[in-house]
């Protein structure tokens, strides 16, 4: 039997909301992705140049710190990553939990939410921060997928 994670970030609960269904769905546990210092609504504004989440992106190098850790990722096969699609791309905050852990021998697939794009490079920027992984394409999870569909999906993802 191969152990499940889903981790996920969600700035507005909409990806929370996916990745509680898909961790129902799949028999995984669930492991929220939370930033030790919350965004604000003002942090999340992408049209404000001067946005928490503006400048975070406009910087390949920055790390928002996570509050918490997964228990035992040693013990997980398969980790489920979901975030909001930011800027066509991860939040800076996965790459932080991406870099904070050896996923050596362990399958990624990515999952997002999105109001208007697609992974876009996300999961070759995550293969490039989690080399000794297979992170596999993923894919979009928008609105309420049954617990029918997301067994479906993360069947069909690995």
């Amino acid at each position: 039997m191969t152990e499940k994670l889903v981790a996920y970030f969600s700035a507005s609960g909409t990806t929370a909301k996916v990745a509680k269904d898909l961790a129902a769905a799949t028999g995984a546990d669930l492991f929220e992705i939370e930033p030790e210092n919350p965004y604000s609504s003002a942090d999340l504004n992408w049209q404000d140049k001067k946005s928490r989440t503006t400048i975070e992106m406009n910087d390949e190098s920055c790390r928002p710190a996570i509050a918490g850790e997964v228990a035992d990722m040693g013990s997980y096969d398969t980790v489920f990553v979901g975030f909001p699609v930011w800027w066509y791309v991860e939040p800076r905050i996965i790459d932080t939990f991406l870099e904070a852990y050896d996923f050596t021998g362990k399958t990624v697939v990515p999952f997002a939410t999105s109001g208007g794009s697609g992974l876009g490079r996300a999961p070759e920027r995550m293969q490039a921060l989690a080399p000794e992984a297979k992170v596999l394409a993923g894919g979009l999870l928008n609105g309420r997928p049954s617990q029918a569909k997301l067994s479906e999906w993360a069947e069909n993802a690995r």
